[in-house]
């Protein structure tokens, strides 16, 4: 029985596909991002997705065979591709996360904080709680069918090798980047009002009545209205994450184009 024989080129292929997967897998949400998911689980699905890919790809290793220099610059480009496209998602949960921060401060949540597997740092509650309702959402979508399917078209559009670093790319990761902001603003915005005017109404009582304990009320008042409001809040949240969501795809062919 005569085995298959494995060029050289055929390895080299594998690898760089492989170097492009699993950076995507390695920063996206969910699977590679977070902790939790096992490194041999992460692996497996990157080698996976590799050899799905494998047969689809091809490339010109002319440009790399002059030295070790250019094919360890190759490889840094491969993983690059591979960070922009999960980064893009990771921005939008880093967004999410700041709001439950927000909130969770103007609560009196700042001192009660829980584990984040992803980071393992301690964060908020809230900022936790509204992570793990986005990842509900994001699934539920089938928003991480969008990476899978732009891994494909990057491989189309920019085949191994051909990687260029423009400066309208960084501009526009930049840009994805400010959004952190925007989103943790919106997210955050109806319940920090309603607590930030509390506070101001509290300190108002504090004043006019000095007899009055206003921490054995203020407590307690910040932390109801603020599970009140999330709970009236929550449709309007699962309305902008999943237009937030459904609008990854676009982010992601933009960045492609620019590559």
């Amino acid at each position: 029985m005569n085995l298959p024989v494995i060029t050289q080129e055929q390895i080299d292929t594998l690898i760089f596909i492989f170097l492009r997967v699993s950076a995507m897998i390695a920063v996206m949400p969910v699977f590679g991002g977070d902790r939790a998911v096992p490194v041999l689980v992460k692996g497996g699905l990157s080698l996976l997705i590799t050899l799905l890919l494998f047969p689809f790809v091809k490339i010109n290793l002319g440009a790399t065979s002059a030295g070790l220099f250019p094919m360890a610059a190759a490889m840094v480009g491969e993983i690059l591709i591979g960070c922009v496209i999960g980064f893009v998602a990771r921005f939008l949960f880093a967004g999410i996360q700041f709001a439950g921060e927000l909130i969770g401060f103007e609560m009196g949540f700042s001192m009660a904080n829980v584990i984040d597997p992803v980071t393992s740092t301690q964060i908020p509650l809230i900022s936790q709680f509204q992570y793990i309702i986005a990842i509900v959402i994001f699934l539920t979508l089938n928003a991480h069918h969008v990476f899978f399917s732009a891994m494909a078209e990057s491989f189309e559009r920019i085949a191994p090798l051909q990687f260029h670093l423009s400066g309208q790319l960084t501009q526009t990761l930049c840009l994805y980047s400010k959004d952190v902001f925007l989103i943790a603003v919106k997210v955050s915005a109806p319940v920090v009002a309603v607590l930030i005017f509390t506070n101001i109404a509290l300190g108002i009582v504090a004043r006019t009545v000095p007899q009055f304990n206003i921490f054995i009320i203020g407590f307690p008042l910040q932390i109801a209205l603020g599970f009140i409001f999330l709970g009236l809040t929550a449709p309007m949240f699962v309305s902008f994450t999943s237009a937030l969501f459904l609008n990854l795809e676009k982010q992601i062919h933009v960045l492609l184009r620019m590559m």
